[in-house]
């Protein structure tokens, strides 16, 4: 009995996706996003979570992009709350590409917060797309408890972030701005300078901001 070419396809696809060769693997995930079926959501969703070349997980987010969301999105909230953090932070990633804002009660302070600076960017990244209208200022003051974390690359994600919230963010900028702890107030005076002017550039606004901590002011300026 011959099998018919859809279920050869299928199979040689679902294969593909765990080829040795990244090459092959990334081939895959775009025939399986050409050609979206439910069958592959959960192969997807599980290999998101253990890929380890980053443009083939940006290939199998576009192929779940590609899935009906009733049929992604549930699986993707059940993967927040996976054990692997790698799982984690690729279910927020891809949640932030879908867009649904059923999404938004799955983005949880724990979540904002998570130890991994990866899967805290993720979150970042998913919350200020999926945050509901009117909602904004809450999500700044939880943001803004992360304020000085990590190094350049983990703080500005944060600041984008925040920036992305637009003036809402300043009340919550100006009181971080008070903090005890100066990488906490150079990180909110960068962030502030950030979205004054966005081309100022990160380097630039954070070594500013170091500067006018160290000399005891508060970078604060009137809008």
């Amino acid at each position: 009995m011959t099998m018919p070419k859809q279920d050869t396809d299928t199979i040689r696809a679902l294969q593909g996706l765990e080829d040795s060769r990244s090459s092959v693997r990334l081939r895959a995930a775009l025939a399986v996003g050409t050609t979206p079926a439910p069958g592959f959501i959960g192969k997807l969703i599980e290999r998101c979570a253990i890929e380890p070349e980053f443009y083939v997980r940006e290939m199998l987010t576009w192929a779940l992009t590609r899935h009906t969301p009733s049929l992604t999105v549930p699986a993707l909230l059940d993967e927040v709350r996976s054990e692997h953090a790698q799982a984690r932070s690729q279910a927020l990633h891809t949640l932030s590409k879908i867009g649904d804002r059923q999404a938004w009660p799955a983005i949880t302070r724990a979540l904002l917060s998570d130890a991994d600076d990866e899967v805290a960017r993720s979150a970042w990244r998913a919350a200020v797309v999926l945050v509901p209208e009117g909602e904004e200022p809450e999500l700044a003051a939880v943001l803004s408890t992360q304020l000085g974390r990590g190094e350049r690359e983990t703080q500005l994600s944060l600041s984008r972030a925040l920036i992305a919230l637009g003036k809402v963010i300043l009340p919550t900028l100006r009181a971080a701005m008070t903090d005890r702890d100066p990488r906490v107030r150079a990180h909110a005076i960068a962030t502030e300078r950030l979205l004054r002017d966005p081309d100022a550039g990160f380097e630039f606004a954070i070594e500013e901001a170091k500067r006018t901590v160290a000399l005891g002011g508060a970078g604060q300026e009137e809008w």
